[in-house]
């Protein structure tokens, strides 16, 4: 059976098979430590889907980071090429990633359509990108974790898997005063809600801190989005942790 993990978006579908969705070779090695990427709780109803055969549902909604400012193509942005890596991982598992990132929204702006452009879907896991608009326009934190409570409740309500994805290591980012406090505010929630984390920030500073690629490796030159190698790899790894995460035993888990 031939791989059926596609992204669909406003602008089209893009199939995983696809070729030029292939990133350079001459580009830096994707990586990250395992402790940064490995997700903290299992996806139960992922990991079903996958294992009694069946399609399975990822609707990614977020702002720029997710509906790809910074990409030089549609297929370049993270939803696209996480479709690519999950194929490359589950190639006979119809595996289906949705984009639903709009530019420039907030929690609350997402909070407010996550029934039309959610819900709707009826998502087996969803990946909900959020922090940073909120960060750059120095939103209230209080009133930013409300309405994270309130758009994971809804989710959690409807029987997906959830992933929180937390802001990027950026300069425009770095240079707000309440960056570390929503990376904080975002792994304290989502433990105390006992949904996933993707810990965006701390892959990115691995890259800038540990590997040492400078900046206009990963970032776009507006300072803030990223490009085509970050969303790849950022992709990548993300893939790799819902695999883990979803076939994970209680053995393997207890043995961690």
């Amino acid at each position: 059976m031939l791989a059926a993990a596609f992204i669909a978006a406003g602008t089209g579908l893009v199939h995983a098979g696809d070729k030029r969705a292939a990133l350079p070779s001459e580009q830096p090695a994707c990586n990250a430590p395992e402790d940064v990427t490995r997700l903290m709780n299992p996806l139960a109803r992922t990991g079903r889907k996958l294992a009694a055969g069946e399609p399975v549902k990822i609707v990614a909604i977020g702002s720029s980071s997710t509906a790809g400012a910074g990409a030089s193509a549609p297929n370049k942005t993270y939803p696209a090429r996480l479709a690519v890596e999950l194929a490359e991982r589950f190639p006979a598992q119809p595996i289906e990633v949705i984009n639903q990132g709009v530019n420039g929204e907030d929690a609350g702006d997402m909070v407010a359509r996550l029934d039309t452009g959610v819900l709707s879907e009826r998502p087996d896991l969803i990946l909900w990108q959020v922090g940073a608009n909120a960060v750059l326009r120095d939103l209230a934190i209080p009133n930013v974790r409300s309405d994270i409570l309130e758009g994971l409740r809804r989710m959690k309500a409807s029987g997906a898997d959830v992933v929180l994805i937390d802001p990027q290591f950026a300069p425009k980012v770095l240079a707000k005063k309440e960056a570390d406090a929503m990376v904080d505010l975002l792994a304290t929630t989502a433990k105390a809600q006992n949904v996933d984390l993707f810990r965006r920030f701390a892959v990115m500073r691995h890259w800038r801190q540990v590997a040492h690629l400078p900046f206009e490796v990963f970032i776009s030159p507006d300072e803030l989005h990223m490009n085509d190698w970050s969303y790849g790899c950022l992709a990548k790894l993300l893939a790799g942790a819902i695999a883990e995460a979803a076939t994970r035993t209680t053995l393997t888990a207890r043995a961690r």
